[in-house]
């Protein structure tokens, strides 16, 4: 390298390793990446390797970052690490998942505190016991900006599991302990978070399928996020998500 040139981007993910802000929502597809991106005044996309599609601008005046992970906690961790390798500080999760407790309906927003770590990924990082957890402050900033938004949310443990469709072990006792939802990478982000000492939070929209309705009697998959009452919720979510970023930092400023 020469005294003129740009240091080599982060190996996995491509992000530069330094300018970007400190600030991220972290999302699966790389779709909703570019669609996120569209909300933030003066976006410019960073990088775009494999699954991993990286923006920056201004959400309501705050720098921030939206990148995308992919599908399953192995290869989002790696975002994540690299995340904070550049330089973020702060993380929030949105993405989709399917209910787990009554009450909850399609569309709305669970807000997760802590989550179960069936990841595929975390095990071989720390102990079992080892829990995954969000940032309080976090939590308590999703929850209002949820609120500000008008959007309907819940509160509660979610379950992130690597396998997405089930097999032949059976998908039982997690929905008589109270969990609010299932996702797929939330515990990597939150173990990521409390190793490397960030702040992390995370918001799911639920798209209407449980473990037990992935598929139906037939074998036929009964999962299907395409549909407005979604589309509406991630409309709402997106929005939270930012907004829950400005409100983390306007408290790290007092």
């Amino acid at each position: 390298m020469t005294a003129t040139s740009a240091p080599e981007p982060l190996p996995i993910t491509r992000i530069p390793r330094t300018g970007l802000p400190p600030r991220a929502v972290v999302v699966g597809d790389p779709a909703r990446a570019a669609a996120m991106a569209d909300l933030l005044d003066d976006a410019k996309e960073v990088s775009y390797h494999r699954e991993y599609r990286v923006f920056s601008g201004s959400w309501r005046g705050l720098p921030v970052v939206v990148a995308s992970h992919g599908v399953g906690g192995p290869g989002a961790i790696l975002l994540f690490q690299e995340l904070a390798d550049a330089g973020v500080r702060t993380l929030v999760r949105f993405g989709t998942a399917g209910a787990m407790r009554r009450g909850i309906g399609d569309g709305d927003l669970v807000i997760a505190e802590a989550a179960v770590r069936d990841d595929g990924v975390t095990q071989q990082l720390v102990p079992a016991e080892y829990p995954a957890v969000s940032a309080p402050e976090a939590v308590l900033a999703l929850t209002r900006a949820a609120r500000d938004a008008g959007a309907p949310h819940h509160r509660g443990i979610v379950w992130t599991r690597a396998a997405f469709q089930p097999g032949l072990i059976p998908l039982t006792g997690y929905d008589k302990a109270g969990l609010a939802a299932i996702e797929m990478e939330l515990s990597a982000l939150y173990v990521t978070a409390s190793l490397r000492g960030l702040v992390a939070g995370g918001v799911l929209v639920v798209d209407g399928a449980n473990a037990d309705d992935l598929v139906d009697e037939s074998g036929d998959s009964a999962y299907d996020p395409h549909r407005e009452v979604v589309a509406e919720g991630v409309a709402r979510g997106s929005v939270v998500a930012l907004d829950a970023l400005r409100l983390l930092a306007e408290d790290e400023s007092r």
